[in-house]
């Protein structure tokens, strides 16, 4: 491929197309960042962790990949970043109880 192929490409493609290609590059960098912050805490603390965030990298970067999937009118990737969704937020949720001094046992 030569640059001026990219060129042509670059002004051939309308705007909003390359705004949602924006969206869906954003978001898979997001997404990845959870892997590299949970390698980090964990070879801080030489034991597996999870920091909560991770989970925030998770629900937006699977939020703005939701959107893309969307945009792209693709089912099995909306499925699966719904179901993803629906498991970071619930983690979300555990962690804001915990600091508030709550657990899900206290409240039932």
């Amino acid at each position: 491929m030569h640059w001026t192929d990219l060129a042509n490409w670059w002004q051939s493609t309308p705007t909003s197309e390359l705004i949602w290609i924006g969206i869906g590059l954003t978001a898979q960098l997001l997404f990845s960042m959870r892997f590299l912050v949970q390698w980090v805490a964990t070879e801080r603390a030489r034991v597996s962790v999870i920091p909560e965030t991770f989970w925030y990298f998770s629900f937006f970067g699977g939020a703005l990949l939701f959107a893309y999937a969307c945009y792209r009118l693709d089912p099995v990737f909306m499925l699966g970043q719904a179901t993803g969704l629906v498991i970071y937020l619930r983690n979300l949720y555990f962690i804001w109880l915990g600091k508030r001094g709550l657990s899900p046992a206290k409240l039932a």
